[in-house]
């Protein structure tokens, strides 16, 4: 074999290795240009990235700020709810709803000295059961028959004096103007205000139907209740049933509440507000009585609130307490939103 031969099998592996250097460093710069291309790439996932936690970050944010509305709607529903309640005017409002049936109770008392003599059956008629003839047999009929004798007049001018002074009567006393200054917003202080007028009805109607039954207690036997009906059910049950027919009452009387609440907005004057509402409820109860009106009554907000009486029934009567209930929430929406409109629009200048 010649050197040359020799040679030239000694420079192909030289050549071989030379490539696979090559190659070699070919593959260094395809990784370069691979790295190069991440890192190029890299800043766009940062991008996303910080994109994504500014979104969770406005998320978060606007969950707070929600949060923190819900609470100062709360804590000003609080504040207007414990004002309401602490005036002499409400205090004494809600002991002449708990005296009325004491007088009944005592009135009855006297009447028949606790005989039990009163009739066993409870017939009917346009102003609902005649529940004082039963009280002698169970004091538990004083609850429904204090609610039948407050409901028509008592209660319903109780709400209008306290839902009339809702608005106009902070307006009077110059207190409006600042209550708008805190971050409150108009739209919250009146729903505010109507939940006040609201938590009112609740109050009066169980202050009137706790003093009857304490009363009715003290006065008269308990024991198992006679449905209008003629079935007989368990004290217990008759107690549920009160219970129902006083929160029935009560949410009858949120139209009279809308009402007064509207009535607030269009007036400065507290004393003006109360007694145009309290005139609005005489009126329409006037005109419940008209019986060429007929065709009318049924869209009266009076017109169903005798309906509780049919709780008493066994089994319950339902078709009139809903016909109430939906009459209440149309009176409700139809005068609330009159009261925004009014309210948001209105220029505060005291």
């Amino acid at each position: 074999m010649s050197r040359a031969e020799i040679g030239g099998e000694a420079v192909e592996p030289v050549e071989t290795g030379a490539a696979d250097a090559g190659k070699a460093d070919a593959g260094k710069t395809d990784g370069g240009k691979a790295a190069g291309v991440d890192g190029a790439a890299s800043p766009s996932g940062v991008g996303a990235a910080g994109v994504s936690g500014a979104v969770d970050t406005v998320d978060t944010v606007d969950t707070v700020g929600a949060v923190v509305g819900v609470l100062w709607t709360l804590g000003l529903f609080r504040s207007e709810l414990l004002v309401t309640l602490r005036r002499w005017r409400t205090i004494a409002l809600l002991g002449v709803l708990a005296a009325v049936p004491v007088l009944i109770g005592i009135s009855v008392r006297i009447e028949t000295g606790g005989d039990g003599g009163g009739a066993g059956g409870g017939g009917g008629g346009e102003a609902g059961p005649a529940f004082v003839s039963q009280i002698t047999n169970n004091g538990l009929f004083l609850v429904f028959a204090a609610l039948a004798a407050t409901l028509p007049m008592f209660l319903p001018m109780a709400v209008g004096v306290v839902a009339g002074d809702a608005v106009a009567g902070e307006s009077a006393a110059g207190t409006l103007r600042y209550l708008l200054v805190a971050p409150a917003g108009r739209t919250r202080l009146l729903l505010a205000k109507f939940a006040t007028a609201v938590v009112f009805c609740l109050l009066a109607t169980l202050v009137v139907a706790v003093s009857a039954l304490v009363v009715g207690a003290v006065l008269f036997p308990l024991g198992d209740v006679t449905t209008i009906s003629g079935t007989r059910i368990s004290f217990g049950e008759g107690l549920v049933r009160a219970g129902a027919v006083a929160l029935v009452v009560a949410l009858s009387l949120a139209g009279v509440a809308a009402l007064g609440i509207f009535v607030s907005t269009l007036t400065g004057s507290g004393i003006a507000a109360m007694a145009t509402t309290v005139g609005l409820v005489i009126t329409v109860q006037i005109l419940a009585l008209i019986t060429q009106l007929d065709a009318i009554h049924p869209y009266l907000f009076p017109n169903y609130w005798l309906s509780f009486s049919d709780l008493l029934r066994d089994p319950v009567h339902w078709s009139e307490i809903q016909k109430n209930l939906g009459l209440q929430a149309l009176y409700a929406a139809v005068f609330g939103s009159a009261a925004w409109a009014r309210f948001t629009t209105k220029d505060i200048s005291a």
